[in-house]
């Protein structure tokens, strides 16, 4: 039979034993990624995009990892050896993940999609932690981090501990959270569900996340969870449609408000489509605590346990942001509104449905959706679930509609969760249907061992095919330049080859510390390398809204039209922010110049680059000092103006 009923709170003694599964699941799925991790890491592979060695051996461990999932499966439905099935199913799905990222980026030192756009901040922050635990920004001096720190602080204390420069941390640390996630996800469901349906669904939605939401790792670790979070947020709402009482229903309650604080200090988007969605199940039950019992009174519980679910989300989310809310309190504002919500491609315009494209994760949304609409008065893992994908769509339509006044809600980034939700949904919905085939058939043994095959093949034919899905972001971890000045498929270097000796430079010129200095320049990926402070970020999307980026956008422009040094050592005197110690420019046909960004939205792409020229004058100065590095020019400030 199963387990379909709300979560009742755990004694104290099954609560512990559900957090010490927790901590040793976790500790297996680390040590089976950095044991995969260092293995890759001694064999000397050809580059993925010049060779198909890496898919062939990626095959190869995608197969035995579900195999052994498969295994898992058997033994726990059998109730045989459940204890070491357990530990086979962590290993097993942390061993998935190892191989299907982890084998193909075995070559480089990037993780996928190199350093190059997103990716670039992303270092960037992740260097910035490395280098202190302070919750900085990840560019500007003197402000607290705007940006969610807590993935980016956790591996920033993981590359300092063992050493490593963050940027050369981001990949294994990247595969490592991922795949402790999984296993916790896996956990998790092992808590709502029968533990052979565990593996299933956590198989399923962590293969859609591999395929489909890894190239952001700190939101794909959240991603993992949703689907799980929110059937135990479900069952914390149920009890009050029943008018229960006491403790009943309360064990869900913390641990939804658990995971949406630990959303806030991941990824603020999906912790906002989170909250949203329980806010719709609250919504729910209150409608149907009302109507069970004819009295207003009723929807109060459902009220109590949302506003519990809210305070313990917002104090563990004070964790990372409490420098900020107290900053911003303490009187120094948002000096604009920032644009972060700026954007909205394609994928952002319309609804999306994949349960109608003609694949095998459409084969499962399609599956999926037949369930959730199916089992929808009977089961509460499909209204859980269900609500969720409502929650999506209404999501998705209140971001156009934000867009006739300027804004989005940025909902193209969230059809990862609604894929997440649709495998969940899927994989429940195979399990049900093939009983009913089998049924049908008088439990004919054939036919379920055909139904078995077909599962078994559709799993691994979708996990085989992620490297190709991710084809284009494995290239560019590929063919960007690394903090080490090499491209990993052995072609020549661009120009972030030179940044050692820019850093030496800077460092031999200015003295100190990187992060006592901040340095001007639109080669921003040299900042994700070293942890200096920048002046200005790469886009305003990015920035921190306490930093005044068009301010400072405007600052430079002028400097540019100055006609003396000595008008801009003043003018850099009266900044209301740090100044700049250092400027890294490039070399011009009529001077240095730095190519900066501004947003252009609601234009897709949306964001405008232009080159802003200094003359090569106006640091023809002994309070400058000039020096040629390859493409660039490092300029430092040596003196104060006359």
């Amino acid at each position: 039979m199963l387990a379909d009923t709300p979560v009742a709170v755990a004694p104290l003694r099954r609560a512990v034993s559900t957090l010490v599964q927790f901590v040793c699941a976790a500790l297996v799925a680390a040590l089976v990624a950095a044991v995969g991790l260092f293995a890759f890491d001694r064999v000397q592979w050809p580059a993925f995009n010049s060779s198909n060695v890496t898919q062939a051996v990626t095959t190869v461990m995608q197969f035995a990892a579900l195999a052994v999932l498969g295994l898992s499966i058997y033994l726990l439905r059998r109730r045989r050896w459940v204890t070491g099935a357990r530990v086979l199913s962590w290993a097993a799905l942390s061993g998935l993940v190892t191989a299907t990222l982890g084998m193909p980026l075995a070559a480089t030192r990037l993780y996928l999609h190199g350093i190059s756009v997103d990716q670039e901040f992303r270092t960037q922050f992740l260097t910035r932690l490395t280098d202190s635990a302070a919750l900085r920004d990840m560019n500007y001096a003197d402000l607290p981090s705007f940006y969610p720190a807590g993935w980016f602080w956790i591996g920033g204390r993981v590359a300092n501990l063992l050493g490593m420069d963050g940027w050369e941390a981001f990949k294994p640390y990247a595969i490592g959270s991922l795949a402790v996630a999984a296993v916790v996800a896996l956990v998790l469901w092992s808590e709502l569900v029968r533990s052979d349906l565990a593996v299933l669904a956590a198989t399923a939605t962590t293969l859609v996340v591999l395929a489909y939401g890894s190239p952001e790792p700190y939101g794909a670790v959240i991603a993992v969870l949703v689907a799980p979070a929110l059937v135990l947020a479900w069952a914390g709402f149920l009890p009050a449609t029943r008018g229960g009482r006491g403790r009943q229903g309360w064990g869900a309650v913390v641990g939804t408000g658990l995971f949406l604080g630990l959303a806030a200090t991941f990824y603020t988007l999906y912790l906002g489509i989170a909250a949203f969605a329980v806010t719709v199940m609250a919504v729910v039950a209150a409608y149907l605590a009302r109507r069970a019992t004819g009295s207003w009174r009723a929807v109060l519980p459902v009220l109590v346990r949302l506003v519990v679910m809210a305070s313990i989300a917002v104090l563990v989310a004070l964790i990372v942001w409490a420098p900020f809310v107290f900053d911003v309190l303490g009187g120094n504002p948002p000096s604009e509104s920032g644009t972060a919500t700026h954007y909205l491609p394609d994928a952002g315009a319309r609804l999306p449905f994949p349960m109608f494209h003609m694949s095998l994760m459409g084969l499962l949304s399609l599956l999926g959706t037949v369930w959730l609409v199916g089992r929808a008065s009977s089961s509460h893992r499909a209204q859980a679930l269900g609500l969720g994908v409502i929650a999506v769509y209404l999501w998705y339509l209140a971001s156009m509609a934000s867009t006739a006044v300027g804004n989005t809600l940025l909902a193209f980034r969230l059809e990862v969760i609604l894929l997440v939700l649709l495998a969940a949904a899927g994989a429940f919905a195979f399990v049900d249907f093939s009983r009913w085939i089998s049924l049908a058939t008088s439990e004919n043994p054939r036919v379920r061992r055909v139904l078995v095959a077909v599962g078994a093949l559709g799993a691994l034919a979708f996990a085989q095919n992620i490297p190709q899905v991710l084809a284009g972001e494995i290239t560019v971890a590929y063919t960007d330049t690394d903090g080490s000045g090499e491209r990993a498929d052995q072609r020549p270097a661009g120009a972030a080859s030179y940044y050692a000796e820019v850093d030496d430079v800077l460092l031999s010129q200015l003295g100190g510390e990187r992060d006592d200095h901040v340095v001007l320049t639109a080669d921003t990926s040299f900042l994700a390398y070293y942890p200096y402070f920048g002046f200005q970020a790469l886009t305003s999307h990015y920035a921190n809204p306490l930093a005044d980026f068009s301010a400072r956008a405007a600052a430079i422009e002028e400097w540019s039209e100055l006609s003396s040094p000595g008008e801009l050592l003043a003018a850099w005197e009266e900044l209301p922010w740090r100044a700049p110690d250092a400027v890294v420019f490039r070399q011009g046909a009529e001077g240095y110049t730095l190519r900066l960004a501004e947003d252009v939205y609601p234009n897709d792409p949306n964001v405008r680059r232009y080159t802003v020229t200094f003359p090569k004058e106006l640091f023809d100065d002994p309070r400058f000092t000039v020096t040629e590095v390859g493409p660039f020019v490092v300029v430092t400030a040596t003196g104060e103006p006359a």
